[in-house]
Order: structure tokens, then C-alpha cells, then sequence
């Protein structure tokens, strides 16, 4: 009899393996880019060159509409990049898993990075959750998961899938909406 951590890793690799990651396939520059409103965030390159993920803090009310390029990289570094790094990489200073240290330094500037870039923290978050215990899968995540540090990785892992799925729809309709031609 499956776990709940069998189930719940298992909802995000059919989730991933049947309908996000098919649905990105053939993603262009065009697409990734696209913005069919103003004032739009999405990963653009700074001053210096430097790609960067826009962000706000607060956040406006109401909240900006997003790219393709942002709803992408919020999946792989706010689902997969900082958890990997906070959980199961190297973290001397057992940063919390809001530290901005925990944002990978390079970010996509075309939509095959992108793909990349999203399949790279893809496999390692799985990868990571996968090897994981029952034991482990119900521990707390102690002070690396900041005021969730009572919440046990189960927890996370379900954030992370409902966080995934979301953002997932959100770009799906967004291609369709390119493919229509609305907006373009």
C-alpha cells in the first residue's frame, strides 16, 4: 500500500509528466516573452545585463499580470530552486528557505533555457523527495522552513504540488491565448 509520501510525490510526477512538462513543448521566444497587457512582470535583464526575476514587496493590490518567462521561473526557483537549496544542497549557514542567497544567480533569457533551466530544479527537487523516508517525510522542517518550521516536509511537498499546478494552468492558458491570437 502507497504512503502518503508515494502519493503525493506521485501526483507531481503525473502532473509533470502528463501535462506541464508536454504542454510546454515548442514554447518560442515569442511566447515566452509575451505580453498581452501593460505592465506585465516577467525576467528581464537589468542594467547590467543580469537577468532578473521582477518582484515587490508588498506586492501590489491588485497584482500585476505575469509572463510566461515569470510564471516559469517562479515555478523553478520559488517551487524547486530554493527549497533544493534550503533542504538539500549545501547550507552552512542554515539560511531559511526565504533567503534571497537561495535564488540560483543565473536566470533564462530564452524560452529553451527557460525549459532547461525548469527541467534542471525540476529533477532535482524530485529527485530530492524521492529519496526521502517516511521518517524524514514527517519530519518538521525545523528553522530552515522559518514560520513553517513545524510543518513536516509532507506539508511542503503539498505546497509545492498545489503551487506547481496553479502557475502550471496559468501558463497553459496563457499559450492558448497566444496560439488564438488574442492579444497579439
Amino acid at each position: 500500500m502507497a504512503h502518503c509520501g508515494d502519493l503525493l510525490i506521485g501526483q507531481l510526477e503525473f502532473y509533470w509528466d502528463m501535462h506541464l512538462w508536454p504542454r510546454l513543448q515548442g514554447l518560442t521566444d515569442e511566447e515566452f516573452f509575451w505580453e498581452p497587457a501593460a505592465g506585465m512582470w516577467s525576467v528581464r535583464p537589468d542594467g547590467s545585463g543580469q537577468m532578473v526575476y521582477e518582484l515587490a514587496d508588498p506586492v501590489p493590490d491588485p497584482e500585476p499580470m505575469t509572463t510566461i518567462a515569470w510564471r516559469m521561473v517562479h515555478i523553478g526557483v520559488g517551487c524547486f530552486a530554493i527549497r533544493v537549496n534550503t533542504f538539500f544542497a549545501d547550507n552552512p549557514d542554515n539560511a531559511d528557505m526565504f533567503d534571497p542567497r537561495h535564488v540560483p544567480a543565473e536566470l533564462p533569457r530564452t524560452a529553451d533555457e527557460g525549459l532547461e533551466f525548469l527541467q534542471h530544479w525540476y529533477t532535482r527537487w524530485h529527485d530530492a523527495i524521492r529519496a526521502l523516508d517516511k521518517d524524514q517525510l514527517w519530519q518538521p522542517l525545523g528553522p530552515r522552513g522559518a514560520y513553517f518550521a513545524d510543518d513536516p516536509m509532507l506539508g511542503l511537498i503539498t505546497h509545492i504540488n498545489r503551487e506547481v499546478m496553479h502557475h502550471g494552468g496559468e501558463i497553459g492558458v496563457l499559450r492558448d491565448l497566444h496560439r488564438a491570437g488574442v492579444g497579439v
